[in-house]
């Protein structure tokens, strides 16, 4: 276990997120074309997923994010997975994160991820929301889940890929008193939810509430992360958290990418400089591209460093 908490290192600057996991277990010659996506694995290639992270790891990730996205008790359920199993999957997926962080010989935190109800559906409902469902259906729906990952140990519940307030609303709702920090991300279209609300109206629900360590975006196009990463700051005060996918668009019909890549990792400068605390990939980002953020974060580091040591004492200069 790290021996300070990931808030207290959000307080000291940028902390390095992990990149898309699905994509680097394809890379390993995983077969995700299941409903359950990586989520199968928990079961079927524990192993996999524990060489996913640490790749991430070996790449200078500080988070390495759970492999519990699309994992629900009812979307085992409709394999056959009983509950008592279920909860031991998704505890398996915070103590495989773990494993591979206790090889990097640093500290590396564990966010357990919750994802959104459209994950559960594969049908690209989370790129849409309004699932139809009130708030307390959507609170009935993730508070088993968020209760069996609190439970495992993780250091930090990461609600990602948010669609819309309800289902922010819903989680905030379920994540309050349950005893672990929690981050807030929500998958946008410019300044606006997926589904289409004000994105500083979103941001603003996790304004005072002590159990959200961070607010952002994430899995969202890297052109609308910049302009997120400043409302999220104005809006809540709050460290921001931004891990945008690679640019291309997911085509829920064909099941898979399209159109071109224009993640920068150069551009992790920037996102700091404007209050990004929490700063990865999402989607097709793997490995090599957070090794180069972590550089370009470091470098920046180094830059104010070298800029402080020349200031002459008490000019302020």
């Amino acid at each position: 276990m790290p021996a300070r908490t990931l808030a207290s290192a959000l307080a000291e600057g940028p902390v390095v997120l992990d990149g898309g996991l699905s994509n680097q277990l394809e890379a390993q010659g995983c077969d995700l074309s299941d409903a359950l996506w990586s989520a199968r694995l928990l079961a079927d290639g524990p192993r996999q997923i524990e060489a996913a992270h640490a790749a991430y790891a070996r790449a200078g990730a500080q988070v390495l994010i759970t492999s519990s996205y699309q994992a629900t008790f009812e979307g085992f359920a409709q394999r056959g997975v009983g509950r008592e199993e279920a909860a031991e999957l998704l505890a398996r997926s915070v103590a495989l994160a773990r494993a591979a962080g206790a090889g990097a010989g640093r500290e590396v935190w564990v966010a357990a991820s919750v994802g959104p109800y459209g994950a559960m559906l594969a049908d690209g409902s989370e790129y849409r929301g309004r699932y139809g469902l009130s708030v307390r259906e959507l609170e009935r729906f993730h508070r088993p889940r968020v209760e069996a990952l609190a439970a495992a140990g993780a250091d930090v519940l990461a609600l990602e890929t948010v669609p819309d307030m309800d289902e922010a609303e819903a989680l905030l709702r379920v994540v309050e008193g349950c005893g672990v920090p929690v981050w807030l991300s929500y998958s946008v279209v410019g300044r606006r939810t997926r589904a289409g609300q004000e994105l500083a109206r979103a941001f603003a629900l996790a304004a005072g509430r002590e159990e959200v360590i961070a607010v952002g975006v994430n899995c969202c196009e890297p052109g609308d992360a910049g302009p997120a990463v400043e409302l999220a700051a104005q809006s809540t005060g709050k460290p921001v958290v931004v891990y945008p996918n690679s640019g291309e668009r997911w085509d829920a019909d064909a099941r898979g990418w399209r159109g071109a890549t224009t993640y920068d990792p150069a551009m992790a400068r920037q996102w700091a400089a404007a209050g990004a605390r929490l700063i990865g990939g999402c989607c097709r980002v793997g490995p090599r591209q957070i090794s180069r953020l972590k550089e370009s974060l470091d470098r920046s580091a180094e830059d104010l460093e070298e800029k402080g040591a020349t200031r002459e004492p008490g000019t302020g200069a």
